[in-house]
């Protein structure tokens, strides 16, 4: 691997060596070079983010310190040192400092020797990153063929049903038992219903996408009146808001629509928690930084959270609930977080729900200007 070639041995080399590397800065996964003894002599901005250290700090001591057992990365890194690999691969424990403090962090690490020099570059990557970004290609991709598959069902069905209904009005135009018009009237009634249904499917494919700033607080507090009307006694709706989330553009009715139909199931199964009066839905909003979403790697994106304190999505349809036509209620669409879904991806942002009994949390990521 070849990497710009910096003055050793001088008193610059570190100066020198940093801005040699700081074309790392700009990826998405954590990047260090280090000596065979484990100095670090440069760390990238991704590096300094998930550790919660600044570089300086990070480069006072030495890298296997941030390791759970590091003695087979040592081993590891010697070994690509001397040439023995020119790579090689290996799962490992990361510490983290700082304000985000906590368990260790799961990382698949990749070390490589660099040509004509004794340190090597160790790139670190979150197995849960890659399992998220993995499952995100998955949503992405099943999302895509589900709407081709409802797009193309919806026509299919739209004519003949034309038929039947118009078939039906004249029948029931030239019988005069009042029994026949009975079932006429059934038979009108249900091909109105499938064609709702079929026009409800069909919907987010018929708008135009309305692009204009949106400001989410607006959006969460206009969802936040519509559910309270619904169900103004035994429900609270609270907010916890970072209002320093700027604008951005995208479109403000697609946005309340997805926030509401998340909101408006969460409410739907707390019923018997709101006649108890004890039943919480939460608003949260929040920046995260270094997102990456479909590939693409950005600053800032907005983190909002929809929670509810109900008896959790059922564990049979949980990897399922944003297939059409797929419902844990009696009586539902199943179509409501499918639209959702399709809404939050026209934004080319994600959705994603994490539930247990008791408490239930919808996750919608959109990058951010």
């Amino acid at each position: 691997m070849k990497f710009p070639s910096v003055l050793k041995g001088s008193k610059g080399r570190d100066a020198a060596e940093s801005q040699a590397y700081e074309a790392f800065d700009h990826l998405a996964t954590m990047v260090a070079i280090i000596s065979r003894e484990g100095r670090c002599v440069f760390a990238n901005a991704s590096f300094e983010n998930v550790l919660g250290l600044s570089r300086r700090s990070v480069q006072r001591g030495s890298m296997f310190d941030w390791f759970v057992e590091p003695d087979r990365l040592r081993d590891t890194v010697n070994a690509v040192s001397r040439n023995e690999f020119s790579t090689s691969r290996l799962e490992a424990l990361l510490r983290r400092a700082g304000p985000i403090h906590g368990e260790p962090l799961p990382v698949h690490v990749i070390v490589n020797r660099m040509e004509n020099s004794e340190d090597v570059v160790m790139e670190l990557v979150e197995i849960e990153q890659q399992t998220r970004q993995d499952r995100e290609e998955r949503a992405l991709d099943q999302a895509q063929v589900t709407k081709e598959l409802i797009r193309n069902l919806a026509h299919e069905i739209k004519n003949p049903l034309g038929g039947i209904r118009g078939a039906a009005q004249l029948l029931e135009m030239e019988v005069e038992s009042r029994a026949l018009h009975e079932y006429t009237q059934v038979i009108i009634n249900e091909a109105d219903r499938l064609q709702a249904l079929v026009d409800r499917l069909l919907a987010p494919h018929r708008k135009p996408h309305v692009v204009s700033d949106v400001n989410i607080h607006e959006v969460c507090e206009r969802v936040r009146a519509l559910i309270l009307a619904e169900f103004p006694r035994g429900l609270l709706v609270d907010r916890d808001y970072d209002i320093s989330i700027p604008d951005f553009r995208g479109d403000r009715e697609q946005l309340i629509q997805a926030v509401l139909n998340i909101a408006h199931n969460a409410a739907q199964a707390l019923t018997e928690r709101i006649a108890v009066g004890d039943a919480v839905i939460k608003l949260r909003t929040r920046i995260a930084r270094q997102v990456t979403l479909g590939k693409h790697r950005y600053r800032l994106a907005l983190d909002l959270h929809i929670e509810d304190n109900g008896p959790g999505v059922p564990e049979s349809i949980r990897d399922r609930i944003f297939y059409p036509l797929v419902s844990g209620r009696d009586g539902g669409s199943g179509l409501g977080l499918t639209l959702a879904q399709t809404f939050v991806q026209q934004h080319h942002g994600t959705i994603e729900c994490d539930s247990e009994p008791g408490k239930t949390n919808f996750m919608i990521v959109i990058p951010l200007p």
